[in-house]
């Protein structure tokens, strides 16, 4: 950070800025987290200098040496934490991962069912707005009207129903476990290949705290800067059978060569998710994230599902008369950060919502725990009931500083900066 601060400083003030923001707001946001200064280190390696293009021994490029060790690396590693047959780790993202699968198993105008967007599901699942919902013909299931879970039956119904190529199970805001039995049996029945996008539950997958899609699923893919507290990237895995249409979908028909400081970095995460500490780091944060629902059940707010199982949280704001957007900033306000959030059968557009969704990753990386999550719930609920009064959030925003101060993060990169361990 010296060396940047002397020939770019304005680069420099604004890393400044993120680190001071980190440190002095309280993360909320299901899809982020705190990556390891050992992550920070590789990410910022000289990985970043070399091209890659191709896999291990099979490169373009001459002098590889280096980078074959560390993507080796990372694979080995995957295949052990998750039990996988065949893992590529080089896609930019948990989208590009998806994309890699689409292009590894179906044709354009193939048929493709997968959640609906505002049921919880992701943009690539088949969304209008997205290249899965442009190149392929998308159908999409929801959960039930009554009980917020997935309708398998509707599952079931679509899939009778238009045949699809591929049925996608996974979501990025549902807060309860998901069966992936279920689906393998339709898609088995219908003659689909059957996809499991776990972005948000990896962390919990390789904890063993969720069910794992690898002995059911043919594709995998899973984003690795969630609840596998890695570097911003993606990666797919399949079946033995299907390994060399993956990798060549990857490359060189989606991408050319990867980020391999990226890779190294990825690495490091799943070095990190072998250690016994993971697993207990993934059972604080949902034992968090269940004491921070209950907490705001108690105050009188309505939580989709009437709970959670996982990582993350869904409040249906429309009993209080407040939308998404607004709840996003008067939290903000106070120093506390969640995101607006579609809620099923919604009737404001993804720029307003009517819901939030919360998730304790982040946090639970900086070592908060029951008593203070139930704090946090409590801060939330005077928020809201206040409608964001500028008395309460200031007064809030400052014991929110005075909680973190308590659980400091890059603490070295505040005063030197270079990272120091957690």
């Amino acid at each position: 950070m010296r060396w940047l601060e002397q020939k770019d400083p304005e680069t420099h003030l604004a890393i400044m800025q993120e680190v001071e923001r980190e440190q002095d707001r309280l993360i909320l946001i299901a899809s982020e987290n705190y990556v390891s200064p050992s992550i920070l280190e590789a990410v910022g390696s000289v990985m970043t200098n070399k091209y890659a293009e191709g896999y291990p021994g099979r490169r373009y490029y001459s002098g590889c040496e280096a980078v074959d060790k560390v993507e080796e690396l990372a694979i080995a590693r995957a295949k052990t934490v998750f039990g996988a047959e065949h893992v590529n780790v080089q896609p930019h993202s948990g989208s590009q991962a998806n994309m890699a699968v689409y292009l590894a198993a179906i044709r354009p105008g193939d048929t493709i069912l997968g959640m609906n967007l505002s049921h919880g599901g992701h943009l690539t699942h088949g969304a209008s707005v997205s290249f899965s919902g442009h190149y392929y013909k998308s159908v999409s299931y929801g959960v039930d009207p009554k009980t917020g879970l997935i309708d398998m039956d509707q599952v079931r119904s679509l899939a009778r129903e238009h045949r699809p190529r591929i049925i996608i199970a996974g979501a990025s805001s549902y807060p309860r476990t998901i069966d992936f039995a279920p689906f393998r049996a339709i898609s088995d029945e219908v003659g689909a290949t059957f996809l499991v996008d776990m972005a948000h539950i990896s962390g919990l997958v390789a904890a063993g705290l969720h069910p794992s899609p690898f002995p059911v699923a043919d594709y995998v893919t899973t984003s690795t800067h969630k609840t596998l507290r890695g570097p911003r990237g993606g990666m797919a895995f399949s079946r033995e059978a299907h390994a060399k249409a993956l990798d060549k979908a990857v490359f060189p028909m989606m991408q050319g060569g990867p980020l391999m400081h990226v890779v190294a970095g990825k690495a490091v995460m799943l070095r990190e998710a072998m250690d016994p500490s993971f697993r207990d780091y993934m059972a604080r944060v949902v034992d968090n994230c269940r004491v921070l629902a209950q907490t705001l059940t108690d105050g009188g707010y309505h939580l989709l599902t009437g709970g959670t199982d996982n990582h993350l949280l869904l409040i249906d704001l429309r009993p209080q008369g407040l939308t998404g957007r607004d709840a996003e900033q008067f939290l903000s306000q106070a120093g506390i950060f969640v995101n607006k959030n579609g809620v099923p059968f919604d009737d404001k557009p993804p720029t307003v919502t009517s819901g939030i969704r919360i998730g304790t990753p982040a946090a639970t990386t900086r070592g908060l725990g029951q008593e203070e999550m139930r704090q946090v719930g409590l801060w939330i609920r005077e928020i809201l009931d206040s409608r964001g009064k500028a008395e309460v959030t200031q007064k809030i925003a400052a014991q929110v500083r005075e909680l973190l101060s308590r659980f400091p993060i890059y603490g070295e990169i505040r005063r030197s900066g270079s990272a120091t361990p957690r």
